[in-house]
């Protein structure tokens, strides 16, 4: 039998897990942005934008692999 819950429950409020995840991977994502602007690697990236959504995928898909999402 599986215990994990399928929602996270905040109040009366159900919030999927995938949520918490992203929310997870974006926080990782802006830690990782501020560090390498501190060591001057963000002048060797030519679109920040898609730097960031990329990070964000990633780390998805590893977070995603220790929390289970469905």
């Amino acid at each position: 039998m599986n215990t994990m819950p399928h929602e996270l429950v905040w109040g009366e409020i159900y919030f999927p897990p995938l949520l918490l995840v992203v929310a997870l991977a974006y926080m990782l994502t802006i830690l990782t942005g501020s560090i390498a602007t501190k060591f001057g690697l963000h002048k060797y990236v030519a679109f920040p934008a898609l730097a960031e959504i990329s990070l964000i995928v990633i780390f998805t898909g590893v977070i995603g692999q220790f929390i289970p999402i469905l």
